[in-house]
């Protein structure tokens, strides 16, 4: 619970207002002679100075119901654990946590100004939270707040009933029959991409190629490139045509509008980040109301982005009204439902549009890093799909299916590898709506839950010893009778926490699975990547930041090599 919203400000003023005015009336015995303002504010000071003793300290050290759970060391005594959260990368603290602190399913740590926060850390614990119990724990309305001016309230911020509703309206879109026919566009509009950029670096490399150094190196196929604009570009294009039924030309067009506003929306910056802490203290409502350019980008952001969907639904509507087939996309679907007002298409519309194109970007960032770093992992995918697939300059050959890809097992053991290492979204908050229980523990009601993917999905006591290290052999089967390789060897489907689990689980799962992995694989059999800054080999220099998914502060710069022959 945030801070200042627990604060009970209707009490504490309706008590000093009264004790203030019986008192100007000589009611209060020992009253002194004060006017009812100068006695408001002192009975209101005091008693606000009382309540802040309570939560700041006296409840944390001596009335909580989880003084019996393990605590992190490190507590600062007014800032809790939050500079330590700060110091680090996002979820780094919480990896060292797990890994460390002897727990039975609940570690117990203090964000800004004491605040408790319960970190799950066992499949039984997350169970209960995320399935068995799971519409016992909502998203914080301060977050539903933040998130939602940019995503509309959506598949992915609806609660309770609403959420059962849109969930099961919306599920045909990503039957898994309908994803497999969607392979052969991935694998187009992928294509599309890698021919772009392949374009793009052979012309910088031509401007180059007359420098003495490139003459040196050798480098006249290669230049540096920015990964996650390019992946967004591409992931923007392929949710517009599969989800929405529009091309909106990104990969064409680096200066696309919409591709644009998503950069700008997704970027973390100071501004941002100062803003993300006043919303740890107080009511999101307020904080997002503050006369900054920050604020007054994300409202100029949304509006133009809700301007987008009121345009797609428009033109879907007149198609439908003319009897015309709309086609399968999640737009048609959720139309056809007849179960969403307008206003809600364009909150699904914007949801599906943000989270569908930028936690795949996000993934593909993470993919050419880890494959930068480790350059035999690299070639050993690499050769497996050009061994696999045929080449993007191959015009005669037939399109690529499911089978194609899925029959691919490095390839999908180096998917289901970086989604592991690298969660696009790191964290996830939920918050006790009623008094619960987890694991026999009582949770009063506005007990806040941290589920962070990135320290679950390195969970030694889950994943083994090997859990910190990027290590793809983990997914591939020993031999016929390997049944393991399809959990990764964890010993719990709890262990990946990537699209989380339950009735909150993503929905596009096996649609952003399959769509990563013909991405990757365009990318790796036509480029060769190595990291333009040799530092950022270490993880800890990246200044890794979040927004709604996690991306390298600065960028992810690769100098990438056209490769021949594919």
């Amino acid at each position: 619970m945030d801070l200042f919203r627990s604060l009970p400000v209707l009490s504490i003023s309706a008590v000093s207002l009264t004790t203030a005015y019986l008192g100007s009336l000589g009611k209060v015995p020992f009253w002194p002679q004060w006017g009812v303002l100068t006695s408001f504010v002192a009975l209101w000071s005091l008693q606000f100075s009382v309540w802040l003793i309570w939560v700041l300290w006296l409840y944390n050290i001596f009335f909580s119901p989880f003084l019996n759970l393990p605590v992190p060391e490190g507590k600062h005594w007014l800032y809790g654990h939050f500079p330590i959260i700060k110091k680090f990368p996002t979820g780094h603290p919480m990896i060292e946590w797990v890994n460390t602190i002897p727990n039975d399913g609940l570690i117990r740590y203090y964000g800004i100004f004491n605040q408790e926060r319960l970190l799950p850390t066992t499949p039984k614990a997350l169970t209960e939270l995320l399935t068995t119990k799971n519409y016992d724990f909502q998203k914080p309305s301060s977050w539903r707040w933040i998130i939602g001016r940019m995503l509309g309230i959506g598949l992915l911020l609806a609660e309770g009933d609403e959420h059962r509703v849109q969930r099961r309206n919306l599920n045909p879109a990503f039957h898994f029959r309908h994803v497999k026919n969607l392979y052969p566009i991935f694998w187009a509009k992928s294509k599309q991409g890698v021919e772009t950029l392949t374009k793009k670096i052979l012309e910088e490399s031509k401007k180059a190629s007359e420098s003495p150094e490139a003459q040196e190196k050798g480098d006249s196929r290669t230049a540096v490139v920015e990964v996650g604009n390019w992946a967004s570009r591409i992931a923007l294009d392929i949710i517009g045509v599969t989800g929405l039924g529009r091309d909106f030309g990104a990969i064409a067009d680096p200066g696309n509008e919409l591709n644009q506003t998503y950069q700008n929306l997704f970027s973390p910056s100071k501004q941002n980040r100062v803003l993300g802490l006043l919303n740890l203290i107080f009511p999101a409502r307020l904080v997002q109301r503050l006369p900054v350019k920050r604020n007054a980008d994300v409202f100029e952001a949304a509006r133009y982005i809700r301007a987008v969907c009121h345009d797609l639904i428009r033109t879907k509507k007149e198609k439908h009204e003319r009897k015309e087939s709309l086609g399968n996309d999640i737009l048609s679907t959720a139309i056809e439902s007849g179960a969403f007002t307008d206003e809600n298409l364009v909150d699904q519309l914007m949801t599906f549009l943000a989270a569908g194109h930028e936690t795949t970007a996000s993934a593909m960032t993470w993919a050419i890093y880890l494959l930068s770093k480790n350059p035999q992992i690299q070639s050993r995918l690499r050769a497996e799909i050009r061994s696999r697939l045929p080449s993007l300059e191959d015009t005669s050959s037939p399109e690529i299916t499911s089978v194609d890809i899925d029959s691919m097992t490095y390839l999908n053991a180096v998917c289901s590898e970086v989604l592991r290492y690298f969660p696009p979204a790191p964290v996830t908050i939920r918050v006790a709506a009623v008094d619960t229980s987890i694991q026999g523990q009582h949770i009063p009601k506005g007990t806040q839950f941290m589920i962070i993917p990135w320290a679950i999905n390195k969970s030694e006591a889950l994943w083994g010893g090997d859990a910190r290290e990027f290590n793809p052999d983990r997914w591939v089967p020993k031999d016929e009778t390997d049944k393991s390789a399809a959990s990764g060897g964890a010993t719990s489907n709890y262990a990946f926490l990537t699209f989380l689990h339950g009735p909150r689980s993503c929905i596009g799962q096996q649609f952003a699975k399959a769509e990563f992995a013909c991405m990757l694989a365009t990318w790796v059999g036509r480029f060769e990547f190595e990291l333009e800054n040799k530092e950022e080999e270490d993880e800890e220099k990246l200044g890794i930041k979040s927004t709604l998914t996690a991306r390298p502060e600065r960028g992810m710069f690769v100098r990438m090599r056209v490769l021949e022959g594919w």
